[in-house]
């Protein structure tokens, strides 16, 4: 497996709980700003999406700069997490960060694949000027472009009226085009029509279509996370009540907007999530906002769900780190001497008054057990090098230990052999 796809897997992973700390973040934070404007409540919650891209990020980044040690420990911390959730099996986390890594890729590239079609027939609609409602495209621009000059759009908006759409929507790039269902131009009042598209213009105003482009490819980094859901339709939501505000002040009457919305509901559409659309957000309680504005309560039954998950998350966020900082310590094996039997000569040695200091390297096990002994450095004679070998298995030791867990380690030790 590549350092990258390691990386990844982890920075994917991490994000569980970094998502969930941001959410609840947020939820509190916009039950706190209730009553506060559309848009800092907007501002906010598109602000804590950008914390859910920019935190993994700078996470895989500090992990693809930092080399292997910083993800040793990562990787360490996970494993031990998995170890205990398993009820004591262990767990190949390493081979299994590929498959997670796989299915991401997977179902990211089919929602971008779902983003670019959407986006290829915006493109398209925008494109077509059917010549049988050219004359009725030509009036609506020239009332989009006095709505333009009152909200202080300066740059030229373009306007297509399209059959296969059910409610106006705002869509671009660089040259931002407003789409017009034409049974809205056929069936809806001028003045009511025209409140919509002040509500599209709004939209312009605020460059929505190009945060919504952003907005949608975060959704597809990040799709697994129910927290990047639940901040983004809250951006969505708080967005239309920006342009409701900002519309019914060119306007001058509220209740022309509300009027228009409830014409909006009677009809039947499906939301789309590439562009600003009018039906955006909950259609009544923006048509009650618009008719009888009133401060709303605090839902506790609401809060008390969010306080939970609060305090789950920081939970789980101390448990983290204090199996970060438990995974970086290691304790390597000590011998009890006292436990080492006093080696036998071997025959013959002393008579031939041999002598020398053996280095030995071998490995303590779990069990405290030395194991698999080799010589390292050779007293320059066969039979004490084979009884300091002898003597190191009959030794007890203190297994090394990495976060409080003993493991396998390596260890070396000398025997001098000493005629007295």
């Amino acid at each position: 497996m590549s350092a990258f796809t390691f990386a990844l897997g982890l920075t994917l992973m991490h994000f569980l709980w970094q998502g969930l700390l941001i959410g609840c973040a947020t939820a509190l934070a916009l039950a706190l700003m209730r009553n506060a404007r559309a848009e800092y409540r907007y501002l906010l919650a598109c602000s804590a999406l950008m914390a859910c891209l920019c935190w993994p990020a700078l996470d895989l980044y500090q992990r693809l700069a930092g080399g292997g040690a910083a993800a040793g420990v990562d990787f360490r911390m996970i494993e031990l997490a998995a170890h205990t959730i398993a009820s004591g099996e262990p767990f190949d986390l390493r081979n299994s960060l590929r498959g997670i890594v796989g299915l991401w890729a997977v179902c990211a590239a089919a929602l971008a694949l779902r983003m670019v079609l959407g986006l290829l027939w915006i493109n398209r609609a925008a494109a077509e000027d059917a010549p049988r409602h050219r004359a009725d495209r030509l009036r609506w621009e020239a009332s989009l472009a006095r709505l333009a000059r009152r909200v202080g759009v300066t740059r030229t908006v373009r306007l297509r009226i399209v059959d296969t759409l059910a409610s106006p929507v705002t869509a671009g790039w660089w040259r931002p085009v407003v789409l017009v269902p034409a049974s809205l131009v056929s069936g809806m009042p001028p003045d009511l029509l025209g409140a919509l598209l002040a509500h599209e213009m709004a939209h312009i105003k605020h460059h929505d279509y190009l945060v919504n482009l952003l907005q949608n490819a975060i959704e597809t980094v990040l799709f697994y996370h129910p927290a990047v859901w639940w901040i983004s339709n809250r951006i969505r939501a708080e967005r239309e009540l920006m342009a409701d505000d900002l519309a019914a002040r060119t306007l001058g009457e509220p209740r022309r907007l509300a009027l228009a919305l409830s014409e909006l509901e009677k009809l039947q559409f499906s939301t789309h999530h590439l562009a600003q659309a009018a039906n955006g957000g909950n259609l009544m309680e923006r048509i009650q906002r618009l008719m009888r504005p009133a401060p709303r309560a605090l839902n506790w039954k609401a809060a008390i769900p969010m306080l939970g998950l609060a305090l789950a998350c920081m939970t789980v966020y101390a448990e983290a780190v204090a199996a970060d900082k438990a995974a970086g310590k290691t304790a390597g094996a000590v011998v009890d001497f006292n436990s080492c039997a006093k080696p036998l000569w071997p025959e013959g040695a002393s008579a031939r008054k041999e002598e020398g200091t053996v280095t030995l390297s071998f490995t303590v096990g779990t069990d405290g057990k030395a194991k698999s002994s080799q010589v390292v450095k050779s007293s320059g004679f066969t039979d004490l090098d084979e009884a300091a070998r002898t003597g190191i298995e009959k030794c007890t030791f203190k297994a090394a230990t990495r976060a409080g867990k003993p493991f396998e380690s390596k260890m070396k030790m000398q025997y001098v052999w000493v005629l007295e």
